[in-house]
């Protein structure tokens, strides 16, 4: 797969390691310039000298540091013509009813409301420029049975619903929303699962993201899409029936 990004601008948070490190990497390698933001400077530093491209120190659960961040980006780089945004955390919980209040809507704030509002601050440029594209990544664990993990478990959940609404409102706009899993990959966040897990090859999501923002997927914009099952060249070829047949959607069916 080409996917030829030249002179397009990516921001994608949580870029200085692991799944949002690799989405920067595929990107640049890609042709498309791309800003990386994070809470950790140095990490930022190092992606973003590898692919000679933008850190900024960003928490996205802040209104103020988020538009900060836009502008910077649009300042420094140009317009942005694809948000990644990747930032997020989990917190380890057995007993949901025992945390903190304030440790459990943390994982809302920095999952949810940082989508939202990064989400939030890309568009009305998107929408003057009559074109964009968005790419919120969720996780499996928004539908697969057995997971006890009660705060990671719902905001993911509400990150593909959010992406899906969000989708239907710009679509009329011609700036599609794209909800993906990148499987489980092996992170700094998953490392405690320990060794005998089915991990996800790590290429696989930056791969997918660099197809959806080179436009061969525009067609499945609100879809639910997952890095390791679903073959590229297979959604592109199956686009039309996909959508018809309200297939990569997760539905309550009755």
């Amino acid at each position: 797969m080409d996917a030829d990004l030249q002179g397009q601008v990516a921001l994608v948070t949580g870029g200085g390691r692991g799944i949002g490190r690799n989405v920067a990497l595929e990107l640049a390698a890609a042709g498309a310039r791309v800003a990386v933001a994070a809470r950790s400077r140095d990490e930022i530093e190092d992606t973003a000298q590898e692919i000679g491209g933008l850190a900024i120190e960003c928490d996205v659960s802040d209104r103020v540091s988020v538009e900060h961040m836009v502008k910077l980006v649009e300042s420094e780089l140009g317009p942005i013509d694809l948000l990644v945004a990747n930032a997020g955390i989990a917190i380890h919980e057995d007993t949901a009813w025992e945390l903190e209040p304030d440790e459990w809507w943390h994982v809302f704030e920095v999952n949810v409301l940082g989508v939202y509002l990064c989400c939030r601050a890309v568009i009305p440029r998107m929408l003057e420029r009559g074109r964009g594209r968005i790419v919120n990544v969720a996780s499996g664990a928004a539908y697969l049975p057995g997971s006890k993990s009660t705060a990671y478990s719902a905001s993911k959940a509400a990150v593909h619903r959010f992406s899906e609404t969000l989708a239907n409102q710009l679509e009329p706009h011609g700036i599609p929303v794209f909800s993906i899993s990148p499987g489980l990959v092996r992170t700094r966040m998953t490392e405690p699962f320990g060794e005998d897990m089915p991990w996800t090859p790590p290429e696989l999501a930056p791969r997918l993201v660099r197809a959806l923002a080179s436009g061969r997927l525009d067609r499945l914009a609100g879809r639910y899409l997952h890095a390791e099952h679903d073959d590229v060249d297979d959604l592109a070829a199956r686009a039309d029936e996909i959508v018809e047949s309200d297939l990569n959607a997760i539905r309550l069916r009755r």
